[in-house]
């Protein structure tokens, strides 16, 4: 560079002064950051219409004067909070649903207490879901019900389904949801029982704290947290990515503890056996035959979840008895495919598309 072309010290200066003032802004919106109040989450009104034990029914206000006949209950996983379903206006698949006349309910869950540590996979499939259906019928008047699960409350809607044909599932939705767990490659290689011991983990500890579970998630990526925060740093002054990046953290946040029994028998049964997926899982005394579910399914899965692989969750075109059976490849990752504006609008037409076909 010749030195007509080296810039003047009044505009090095001029730059310097612009770098302190965007560091300052920056450290400013940081302290806002982290000394601010947990970002509310939920946009529509709800209310609880039945509770038993770890198990909360809610059902969502309508806003539209037509509603279907069919009613959804969307089953949340039992480690996590169902208001990802429902994080913010602009960002809410419940809110998106209930806008194009859908009747919803959430089965949401409460951290188990120690006493309730004796809560297993027949609890979740033989009582919860089933009383809610039953309580779904009682308010609505309809007996049948599309069914939908997330992760693993897709898989626990899904073992309902095996162990309860007829019981009035109409259509079955489920979103990241395992069946093949020998392609749940993350937990593979965090719960190989040559070294997990989950018999000594869950009769020592009772209910098994989040911890754990998050635990397994950092051993698998574990440069994801610094990651993020870096990301967040770099888009501290954008006011929308602050608000999401905030409504994300706090449900990561809040994962819930899991009864231990359930944990014990998801990772022996399920992890280890893959019982579900060889058709070898018995409940109450009963098989969870994945043949035996004849329903429509539309099957949302996630191309770039590192959480639940393509592969763990496309067995069920093969191993159920559905005829009708639709799937959709999302972009995206795991938490992706049920909250967030792209979402909004990419997946979520295609999903009203499907379900209103199936709702009359």
């Amino acid at each position: 560079m010749s030195e007509a072309d080296q810039p003047s010290a009044e505009a090095v200066a001029e730059r310097v002064r612009r770098e302190v003032d965007r560091a300052l802004k920056r450290n400013i919106k940081g302290l806002e950051f982290l000394t601010a109040p947990r970002q509310d989450v939920g946009a529509m009104a709800k209310d609880l219409v039945h509770r038993e034990g770890t198990a909360m029914l809610y059902r969502y206000r309508p806003v539209t004067d037509e509603i279907y006949r069919l009613p959804l209950l969307i089953v949340s996983p039992p480690s996590n909070k169902g208001y990802i379903f429902d994080l913010a206006p602009g960002q809410s698949m419940v809110e998106y649903l209930l806008g194009r006349g859908y009747d919803v309910f959430n089965l949401d869950w409460a951290a188990p207490r120690r006493d309730e540590a004796h809560l297993g996979l027949s609890d979740y499939v033989d009582r919860f879901i089933p009383d809610s259906l039953a309580t779904i019928a009682r308010i609505t008047g309809e007996t049948d019900v599309t069914l939908a699960g997330y992760c693993m409350g897709g898989t626990l809607a899904t073992i309902q389904a095996a162990l309860h044909p007829g019981n009035g599932v109409r259509n079955l939705v489920l979103f990241a949801t395992p069946v093949d767990f020998t392609q749940m490659h993350m937990f593979q290689k965090w719960s190989d029982r040559r070294h997990f011991d989950v018999d000594d983990v869950v009769d020592k500890l009772g209910v098994i704290p989040p911890e754990i579970m998050l635990g397994a998630f950092d051993l698998a990526r574990p440069a994801n947290r610094t990651a993020g925060r870096m990301q967040l740093w770099t888009n501290m002054w954008n006011d929308e990515f602050v608000k999401s990046y905030r409504m994300f953290d706090r449900w990561a946040a809040e994962t819930l503890p899991v009864p231990g029994e359930y944990f014990r028998q998801q990772i022996r049964h399920l992890m280890w056996e893959n019982a579900l997926h060889e058709g070898t899982l018995e409940i109450g005394g009963r098989m969870a035959d994945l043949g035996k579910i004849t329903v429509p399914i539309l099957n949302i899965v996630a191309q770039h979840d590192h959480v639940v692989s393509l592969d763990a969750a496309r067995p069920l075109r093969d191993r159920t008895g559905c005829s009708d059976y639709h799937e959709i490849v999302s972009k995206g990752g795991h938490v992706s495919l049920v909250a967030g504006p792209a979402a909004l609008r990419r997946l979520w037409p295609l999903i009203d598309g499907w379900l209103a076909e199936r709702s009359v």
